[in-house]
């Protein structure tokens, strides 16, 4: 089953490809998407990642979070779901 991951404190200058690489280097990437304004389609520094299991969610939030990408600490955490 796929598992969700919130991504806080992305640089506006990261990609989601760049997001992307960063987390298929600790498991498979179902879906990578940084949250941008509609308007200006600049980013609001946040996105989500899925990875196809639980256990690569698990050592994504382990490895990724605090990491730097783009000079800045990665927030990684699960997702919250939607009530």
């Amino acid at each position: 089953m796929n598992k969700k991951l919130y991504i806080g404190n992305i640089s506006y200058n990261t990609t989601e490809e760049e997001l992307e690489k960063a987390f298929s280097e600790v498991g498979e990437v179902v879906s990578c998407d940084i949250i941008t304004e509609k308007g200006t389609r600049r980013s609001k520094g946040f996105g989500f990642v899925e990875m196809t299991t639980e256990e690569e969610a698990k050592k994504a939030i382990e490895v990724l979070d605090g990491e730097n990408l783009d000079g800045r600490p990665l927030k990684v955490a699960e997702a919250k779901t939607k009530n």
